[in-house]
């Protein structure tokens, strides 16, 4: 307890009395650097000791709050599909876990079976004459999916949020983003050059002939694609992105009938008439390139996507090599990870929620999530009160924005009912062929959704996850089993931490239902201008301003955060800790906290808020970042948000001067909290 008082002293805090008896606090005092001041660089004091002590792991090419996490689930799934006695004739469900799993870990069966599981696929794409064969032949491979120019994806309309459609999507690209292809800076010309050595070697080890041509031709594809591609920042819009548009009428490729073929092979009934095309440009433009390349071409182009998709499964040469680029080249990862990480993560990929329901049984105690529902009850009511008293939303916009807040459905820990696996057959001695049965079976549990009424109580995330989500469309909030587990959520702990870890992010959540994409769409989860243009106005100058603060930033020398493509994230970090605080208030009932290990309730609260921001990238993997991560780096998500909020300054005595220190003229707050909440006790 001496040692927590001097820490509280040296970084120029009130030393307070405490009591001997305390609970809990939460937060993690090792992690803290009392040498460096809260008021200079917060996210360094709250986790300089952890940074300086603690290496990425060989296998990561990052390590952070969520790494940790998922390292500690991934044993305790490891565990749980060990515990399956693989004869269990009773619960076949659980057998087939065991079974992919050992398919996975029988690595001479994997060595001895080669290419086999992909030969009718190979098949397919050497037996291409004819381009007016590939829209069938790209239906075909994207069953099994591997990549093509575009995506087919079914989930609810836009604008009619009660029923799914068909979304014509432009492809990934064999890089990470569209910079890769088209920017000279030297680290990406040195990933293209390593990349044509990795298409190089993959398609050689498969005994295609001519991989030195056939890499450079892929390439070049991929780089006319690429060019025809739009933005990540301009696909974060999502009234451009919607255009619906009869099939018939799709834009023509070689023939008109190209797309509209392409669709019925993929399995779309002749009864649907209409596809949400996401990127008209992107596929008026595509064409060309169809017309243009040789089928040989699109021949190399397939077979590497083919290859590429299913390397990690293939015998060690194919796996070898699929790290030395994927991991090593592109990420600076230095160890490939042990092959039951990997055979771990292939069953959770897979067949999750079979074994989610295992997950839950063995570690998750009931008692946590009634206590996440309680603070998500206070959180609504935190979010409530803002609404109503926000000074730049006007009655009509605020009207509808509270209707919007009542109508969303919190899905916490774990689903009521569970997805059928029934119908998908594994065999314990054919890994690929396991593969390609499993994402056949998730191809076809989607498509068969197509024109059929949404259930919205239907979970699309695995309760083993570690994170959490807002989706636009089902205006619904998900805190998936995995994330409510310590430093997010502690059911023994303070409920300080608890509202700066899990507290935060439950508000994070809530508020893309009011960012700038969410907000296009109304409770229902449909498409719809709901605000007035006076309102609208008002809040883009806000959020411009964050977009300004947050450019500014640089991890690294020469880089910058893209704060167009980070705002949506930047805008709930900045508002869910705002009304993190203002609940932790409610709840306390403007009540004093105590003090624990020498920190008051909001100084504990803003410190579990930055540890859980903590993080160490690796150069390679944190450029990747910049370019196609729509959060910010670990100390941005907290210093950036923490010089927004008044009551932060507060708590820690932020003067003008201090490196923390924003001017009021200049902090963006989204959401007014700081209205006094009168203690009963000081009320009377």
């Amino acid at each position: 307890m001496l040692r927590q008082f001097a820490l509280a002293c040296v970084i120029g805090l009130a030393c307070p009395v405490v009591s001997m008896a305390e609970p809990r606090s939460g937060i993690d005092l090792s992690a803290i650097d009392p040498a460096v001041r809260p008021q200079q660089d917060f996210w360094q004091f709250a986790n300089g000791k952890w940074l300086a002590s603690t290496p990425i792991p060989a296998d990561r090419s990052a390590w952070d709050t969520f790494s940790e996490l998922r390292e500690t689930t991934q044993a305790q799934l490891r565990g749980v599909i060990e515990g399956i006695d693989p004869a269990d004739q009773a619960h076949p469900e659980r057998r087939k876990l065991a079974d992919l799993y050992g398919a996975f870990m029988d690595e001479t069966g994997v060595e001895n079976a080669g290419l086999a599981g992909l030969r009718d696929a190979m098949a397919r794409i050497h037996g291409l004459r004819d381009k007016a064969e590939l829209p069938a032949l790209f239906a075909d491979l994207s069953r099994l999916w591997v990549r093509i120019p575009w995506e087919l994806d079914i989930f609810p309309d836009e604008h009619d949020a009660t029923i799914y459609v068909a979304h014509l999507e432009q492809g990934r690209l064999g890089l990470p983003d569209r910079d890769y292809y088209l920017k000279d800076e030297p680290h990406f010309q040195s990933i293209r050059s390593a990349y044509r050595d990795h298409i190089v070697k993959l398609l050689s080890l498969a005994g295609e002939p001519a991989a030195d041509k056939s890499a450079d031709s892929i390439i070049a594809l991929e780089t006319t694609l690429a060019r025809l591609q739009w933005t990540r920042v301009e696909n974060r819009d999502p009234i451009k992105t919607y255009n619906k548009t009869a099939i018939a009428e799709l834009p023509a490729l070689i023939a008109p009938q190209d797309l509209p073929s392409y669709l019925t092979a993929a399995g779309v009934s002749r009864d649907i008439n209409t596809v949400v095309v996401a990127q008209p440009s992107y596929f008026a433009g595509i064409g060309a390139a169809v017309r243009d390349v040789p089928v040989e071409t699109w021949q190399s182009y397939l077979t590497y996507n083919l290859l590429s998709s299913y390397a990690g499964y293939l015998s060690a040469p194919f796996v070898d090599e699929d790290f030395a680029f994927e991991q090593h080249a592109l990420r600076g990862v230095p160890e490939m990870q042990p092959r039951w990480k990997r055979a771990v993560a292939t069953v959770d990929r897979l067949i999750g929620f079979d074994l989610g329901k295992l997950y839950v049984e063995r570690y998750f105690p009931p008692a946590n999530k009634a206590r996440a529902e309680a603070m998500i009850a206070n959180l609504m009511a935190a979010y409530r009160e803002g609404i109503a008293t926000l000074d730049w939303m006007g009655p009509d916009t605020r009207r509808e924005a509270l209707a919007k807040l009542e109508a969303i459905a919190p899905r916490i820990a774990y689903p009521a009912s569970w997805r059928d696996y029934s119908g998908l057959a594994i065999s314990r001695g054919d890994l690929v062929g396991d593969v390609v049965a499993a994402r056949r079976f998730d191809y076809e549990y989607w498509l068969a959704k197509l024109g059929t009424k949404v259930d919205r109580a239907e979970w699309r995330t695995t309760p083993q996850t570690v994170n959490a989500f807002y989706s636009a469309g089902r205006n619904e909030i998900v805190f998936p089993a995995g994330i409510l587990q310590p430093p997010f959520f502690d059911a023994g702990a303070d409920d300080a931490a608890n509202y700066g870890g899990i507290g935060s992010v439950i508000g994070h959540e809530i508020s893309h239902a009011f960012d700038d994409q969410g907000s296009r769409f109304d409770g229902a989860g449909n498409l719809r201008n709901w605000w007035t243009e006076d309102d609208r106005s008002r809040f883009y100058a806000k959020t411009r301003n964050l977009v300004a603060q947050y450019d500014a930033f640089s991890p690294l020398p020469g880089y910058h955060v893209n704060g167009a493509l980070t705002l949506g994230e930047n805008a709930a970090d900045n508002a869910g800790l705002a009304i993190a605080v203002r609940a932790y208030r409610l709840a306390r009932q403007g009540c004093p906290a105590p003090v624990i290990d020498g920190f008051s309730g909001e100084q504990r609260l803003f410190i579990n808020f930055a540890q859980i921001w903590r993080d160490k990238v690796r150069d390679a993997a944190r450029i990747e970042r910049l370019k196609v991560d729509p959060h910010s780096p670990g100390q941005f998500r907290a210093n950036g948000t923490l010089r927004n909020q008044n009551a932060f300054d507060e708590a820690f005595d932020v003067k003008p001067g201090d490196a923390m220190y924003l001017p009021p003229e200049q902090r963006i707050s989204l959401w007014q909290t700081d209205r006094e909440v009168v203690c009963p006790e000081k009320a009377r």
